[in-house]
Order: C-alpha cells, then structure tokens, then sequence
C-alpha cells in the first residue's frame, strides 16, 4: 500500500508519540548501557559503552562515525561506542528519547516534531551546515527555480521531507495544494525516469547519483548532469538544518558523567569527519567493509558530496548557526504542507540546541592541531560506474 503524505507525517508523529508514551515501561534488556552508569577511563581503564542511532543504513552518508570508530579515534577518548543501523521503520530521536541509544543522528526538523511531542532530545553538535536536499528534473522542463514548478508534477517523499520544497513553492508565490501536482515519491527514483514525475525530490549523494549511474535508453550511456537541472534549497532560501548529533536533554542537566562522554563523543566524532575529508577514498573503503550494500563509486560519490555539506566550517565543525537555525525553525512553524500541516506549531524552548559541549570538543581538537574548520578544502573529481559499481 502506498501511503498518502497526510498519512506519513500522521503515522510518523504518532509513532514517536507512542513510544515516548512507553518510555517509562522499557525493559532493561532492551535499553542501551547508560553511558553515565559505566565505569569510564579511570582506575582500571574500562572503556564507557556507548551506543549512536544512525537514521539509515549503513552508507557513506555517516562515514565519519565509521572512521572514527575504525581510526580508534573513539576508544582514544576511553568509549566503547557501538553503532547501529537505522531503516525504513526507525525514528532515531524516538530510540533515544526512549533511552533504546545515548546518542541519535536526526534532521532538525524531525527532531523538533519529536521534542514537541515529548521527547527530551538536544542537538549538541550540527555535523551537516548545509541540506543536501534537491529537486530534479530533465533539461526539456525547464525547472531551474521554485517558482518553474508550476503546473508540473512534483514529487516528493513526505515523512517530514517535504518542507523544504513546500517552502520554496509558498516563498515564490505557488500554493502547494492548488499550483501544482503532488506525488507521493518512493525512496527511488524509478517513476522520475518513467516520466511520472517531471522534478523529483533526490539527496545530492543519493538519489542525484543514481540518476548519473543510470544508462540513457536514448543514447545506451550513463546519464551526465547536462541531461538534468536541479534546484537547490540552499540558494533558494528554504534550506533546513540536517543531520545532527543529539543526546539526551535531562541527563545533560543533572549526569556529570554523561556530560564528559558527550564532549568526547562530538571530539572523536569530528575527527573521524576531519579524516573522511582528507582520505575520501579511505573513507569509502571504511564505510563498505563496515556493510554498505551500495557500490564502490556510489559511496565514494557520497563520501565527497556529504564532505561538501560539512566542509568548510568556518566556525568549527559541529557549530550550531543561529542564522541557518531560526530560518529551520521558522520554515518549520509557518510553512504548511498541501495538507494544511506544519512541522511544528510552537517555538522550540531554550533547550532545544546547545553549542556548549561542541565547542569544548573542538577547543580539545584545536590544542592537539587537528583542523576543525576545513578551510582550505577542495572536493575531488568522481566518475560514478553504471550501478554505482
């Protein structure tokens, strides 16, 4: 059954409602170590478990957890960190309110919906500073600006992906509901190619390469990026924040404990990211022997387009901008989809977001010379295989 966008976004803020309502009722066999219960680095050198949701499967889209952790740059911090996986019927920020995980990795958006239901999440570090959020189309469209989205077929996948776009079809004047055709999207892009839809929703690391990986029944070759135009959220002005670090709102205010293992995580963390920035394909090699089922060029296309989104960081990876944050929130209040609904209906509180424990993580960084902002960061070129191979 193909599900409505009303009743995606419904199921989705009902699920996280659900569990939230279940927290108290967990059983301990299900519910991750507290990293603050373990014993830490002191006296007999016991490294703290901990454990980071990912939002989806393995893939290169969360190559600098991997690196980190293959780099041993987590258990230099004295943490034992365990991984797991997300899918299709995973809410990261849910498995961490519920106490399932110490740390989730989560759009800013979602995790705002979740935080207004109940759940008691801060994000402690924003690893992405830029959406990789895209709409594409073929050049024959000629969709190169929100506003070109009129009177087309638009897909998108709903979930609480869908804003950005719905902001930028409301900022240049189109009603979502009346000015266009809505489709409900696959995680795919199958029915853009069949024609289906004319601008398709796609993940420049994504969705985009699969695209450039396809071959072109008209000419029997990959397609280019000449054959397609995209529009960006980022130059649009609707881009929202992405993925996230965030940690457990109630045990930051009162478990010192937990308070040291999150600098810690953010500090080996960013610098499992510092060397996906400057070993790509390193990272990308990383990141398949870990379990991606995506292929060599694939990934290694991911690993440089999410380098981009992270690199450079002129105030230090992990910083939280207060510009690119109220425009999330705001997009987030006051933009309604084509069912009338927003992500949220009231302004985040005060602990919703702190910079307190990234910028001492990258104070540590600095000292040993690590470079946390990326200044002098340039992508590489990469050739994608047909199939991603």
């Amino acid at each position: 059954m193909r599900l409505t966008r009303r009743t995606a976004w419904g199921l989705t803020v009902a699920a996280t409602a659900a569990a939230l309502a279940l927290t108290g009722c967990s059983s301990s066999g299900s519910a991750a170590a507290p990293a603050a219960s373990a014993s830490g680095t002191g006296g007999s050198g016991a490294l703290t478990p901990v454990k980071l949701q990912l939002q989806w499967f393995t893939q290169a889209q969360f190559a600098g957890y991997y690196a980190a952790l293959k780099q041993g740059y987590y258990k230099d911090e004295g943490l034992d960190v365990q991984i797991v996986e997300g899918g299709t019927d995973i809410v990261p920020q849910t498995q961490l309110a519920n106490g399932s995980v110490d740390y989730a990795l989560a759009w800013v958006p979602k995790a705002l919906a979740s935080r207004e239901q109940g759940a008691g999440i801060t994000d402690v570090a924003q690893i992405f500073q830029r959406s990789g959020t895209l709409q594409v189309s073929f050049k024959d469209k000629n969709i190169t600006t929100a506003a070109a989205l009129k009177g087309k077929k638009v897909g998108n996948w709903g979930f609480g992906n869908e804003f950005e776009l719905f902001a930028g079809m409301t900022k240049a004047g189109l009603d979502p509901a009346k000015d266009v055709t809505l489709v409900q999207q696959q995680f795919d892009m199958n029915a853009f190619l069949a024609g289906d839809i004319d601008a398709a929703q796609a993940m420049v690391y994504n969705e985009y390469a699969q695209l450039l990986e396809a071959k072109n029944p008209a000419t029997g070759k990959q397609y280019t990026a000449d054959d397609f135009n995209v529009v960006d959220w980022n130059t649009e002005g609707t881009a929202m924040l992405q993925d996230a670090i965030w940690a457990n709102t109630d045990k930051l205010k009162s478990d010192k404990a937990y308070q040291d293992t999150t600098v810690k995580f953010i500090k080996a963390s960013i610098k499992g990211w510092a060397y996906v920035r400057d070993n790509p394909e390193a990272a990308r090699d990383i990141v398949v022997a870990a379990g991606s089922k995506l292929g060599q060029s694939h990934q290694l296309w991911q690993t440089n387009e999410v380098n981009k989104l992270i690199w450079p960081s002129p105030d230090g990876a992990g910083m939280i901008d207060q510009k690119a944050w109220d425009q999330t929130v705001a997009i987030a209040l006051g933009t309604k989809n084509d069912q009338g609904a927003t992500v949220i209906t009231k302004k985040p509180d005060a602990d919703a977001y702190t910079n307190d424990y990234v910028t001492k993580a990258l104070d540590e960084l600095k000292a040993e010379g690590v470079d946390v902002t990326g200044s002098s960061f340039k992508p590489i070129t990469v050739t994608l295989a047909e199939g991603g191979n």
